[in-house]
């Protein structure tokens, strides 16, 4: 192959990229769905622009170290010390919710379309996984809750390694007629080696940015990235197709140590990855042949619109019994299960060796596996959004300074609330305590403007201040007010000395004094009992702001709602006026109810007015 050609496809690709990424952001799409249909445009089957075949070999080993790369990146932001809660449900995903789609898959495949059991069973191998590159950006774009968001990257992270696993179990058991003890031994194998290779190179990687001084941020991203293409090769070079579970295992060792320069891995990875993802999509996406797609109309079709609708559900919910996932969350988690670059690479390479050995249903698989990347991508990327409004999983960003009794406690409440919270504090003490509660924590100065930064504050949608310090307290306020732009109500602070107040009342920052607070509700409640007896619903009530957006509860009287029991609704503004609530007051669309509540009754309120 001409190398000016080869350095042709590279720059285009590139500039590609660029483009789908800008569409991505304006679209609000995966970046996916873009580098999809701008492939299948400069391939032979539209303007023969780009031909992948001439790479030959050169295309597997460009795709093989791509996806080890992207795998790596997934599982290094992965901190399995901060997922306590959801290690359970994610195992079960990646375990009984692969078997279960792989049987499942296979079996469907089989009846649908006119193929060998063993031509199914690699097909069901390779749509067991859910593509991390397309998961992974999409959680964070549309800022699902931390539980889910997580479970579902893990997930996409693992699911990928099984899924090569097995697919390259079916394709042994397809070329050399694997059974019985056999098979179980060459599946036990790849696991011990991938998980061994991984585990001795993630102690490698700690040790050597361990070491001292000299290791700068550039040493230290060289280092990496030569780490993760050796971990691959020797991976592979010990059990074919077991170097992208060595890559995951690597990259989630890494994650979750605390090694220095891993922010800066994290920044490198990230712009690396998009470069890698979009070559090899584009190039694969290049090789798809519009016969095949045809070859399986619209038989292909349904099984793979059977995958969505039955098969993912029913594996998610078998996999998540007795977990303590909500409904709606596992409804959520079920629509999100788009294949993305792992299927894709594999299924090509797969069909290849096939076609090289004269047996049949090569182009079928790769037609069939591309057409579920087509459906499951352009689904989920288009509808995840509406979703998950649909299904409300999408909670606000709260970000704590301070993991004292006060930071602690607030954080119990809104994570209970259902909301995304970050903790940052800069005991080791305190943030091992809060981990333990299943709590996101950030180790650190809350001072320093990359702590904030590593926390999330660039999309939070509050801050709030609730050190024992005052100084720190106004400190991280200002910054949030200053550098990171969030406005006045977004901002909340802690006030330990009542002589300080003013400071933060002369920079527009709510804040509250406990002090204070506790001598005037104590002051009112000298002589005026009731006034706040109402108030007093003990460490499980709630007072809530709800918006009424439902459209069956607009025009009803109060009295005419059928509310929870130990509830009750206190006020109720309407643009600029407030009305105490009566039976008699009407509700009307957009109004904005002050509720107050035992246990879980305000928030079942909140569901019925803005359902």
């Amino acid at each position: 192959m001409d190398s000016i050609y080869f350095l042709e496809v590279i720059v285009s690709v590139l500039f590609m990229s660029m483009l789908a990424q800008a569409l991505s952001k304006r679209f609000q799409v995966p970046v996916i769905i873009f580098l999809l249909i701008e492939g299948v445009l400069i391939g032979p089957e539209v303007l023969n622009f780009i031909d992948p075949a001439t790479f030959g070999d050169g295309l597997t080993a460009i795709v093989s170290l791509s996806v080890a790369v992207i795998v790596f990146d997934g599982g290094l932001h992965i901190d399995i010390k901060s997922i306590r809660p959801i290690r359970k449900d994610a195992l079960k995903l990646t375990t009984i919710g692969v078997l279960i789609t792989f049987l499942s898959a296979t079996l469907i495949t089989y009846l649908f379309l006119d193929v060998s059991i063993k031509i199914a069973a690699l097909f069901g191998a390779l749509v067991a996984a859910t593509g991390p590159t397309v998961i992974t950006p999409l959680v964070r774009n549309i800022h699902v809750n931390h539980k889910v968001g997580k479970i579902l990257e893990i997930e996409g992270v693992f699911n990928d390694a099984a899924s090569v696993i097995i697919a390259a179990f079916a394709f042994e058991w397809i070329v050399s007629q694997l059974y019985g003890f056999d098979a179980f031994l060459f599946i036990l194998q790849r696991l011990i080696i991938g998980s061994i290779v991984g585990f001795i190179s993630g102690y490698v990687l700690k040790s050597f940015l361990s070491s001292g001084s000299l290791v700068t941020d550039q040493t230290a991203r060289f280092f990496t990235l030569t780490l993760v293409m050796s971990t691959y090769v020797v991976s592979e070079l010990l059990g074919n197709e077991s170097g992208i579970l060595a890559a995951a295992v690597f990259g989630i060792v890494t994650g979750t140590s605390n090694i220095p320069h891993k922010q800066v891995l994290k920044e490198f990875k990230s712009d690396l990855v998009m470069m890698m993802l979009s070559l090899i999509f584009i190039l694969l996406a290049a090789m798809l042949k519009f016969e095949d797609i045809v070859a399986i109309w619209p038989k292909g079709v349904i099984v793979v619109l059977l995958l969505i609708f039955l098969v993912r559900p029913m594996a998610v919910f078998v996999s998540t019994v007795n977990s303590h996932l909500k409904t709606k969350e596992k409804l959520f988690i079920s629509f999100i299960g788009p294949r993305g670059v792992v299927p894709a690479s594999i299924a090509t390479y797969f069909a290849v060796k096939l076609e090289a050995l004269n047996i049949f249903g090569g182009q079928m698989l790769v037609g069939l596996v591309f057409l579920t990347v087509i459906i499951t991508v352009i689904m989920t990327g288009t509808l995840a959004r509406r979703i998950a409004n649909l299904l409300g999983v999408i909670p606000m960003e709260i970000l704590i300074i301070g993991g004292g009794e006060v930071g602690k406690i607030l954080a119990e409440r809104f994570e209970k609330r259902g909301e995304n919270v970050v903790v940052v504090d800069n005991s080791e003490e305190r943030c091992q305590r809060l981990l333990k509660q299943g709590i996101r924590v950030v180790h650190g100065d809350a001072e320093d403007i990359n702590v904030l930064k590593d926390a999330g504050i660039e999309k939070a949608k509050y801050v709030v201040a609730t050190t024992d310090k005052d100084n720190t307290n106004l400190l991280v306020s200002q910054i949030a007010k200053s550098k990171f732009n969030l406005n006045e109500e977004q901002i909340v602070a802690r006030v330990n000395s009542v002589e300080n107040l003013h400071a933060f009342w002369d920079l527009s920052i709510r804040s509250m004094s406990p002090q204070m607070t506790t001598a005037l509700v104590l002051d009112n409640m000298v002589g005026k009992p009731s006034m706040f007896s109402m108030c007093e619903v003990g460490d499980e009530g709630e007072i809530l702001e709800v918006r009424v957006t439902n459209p069956d509860i607009a025009g009803k009287a109060i009295k005419d709602l059928s509310l929870p029991e130990n509830s009750l609704l206190l006020m109720i503004r309407r643009g600029e006026k407030s009305f105490i609530a009566n039976g008699n007051l009407v509700l009307e669309y957009d109004d904005l109810v002050t509720v107050i509540g035992e246990g879980d009754s305000a928030r079942e309120i909140a569901d019925i007015l803005n359902r």
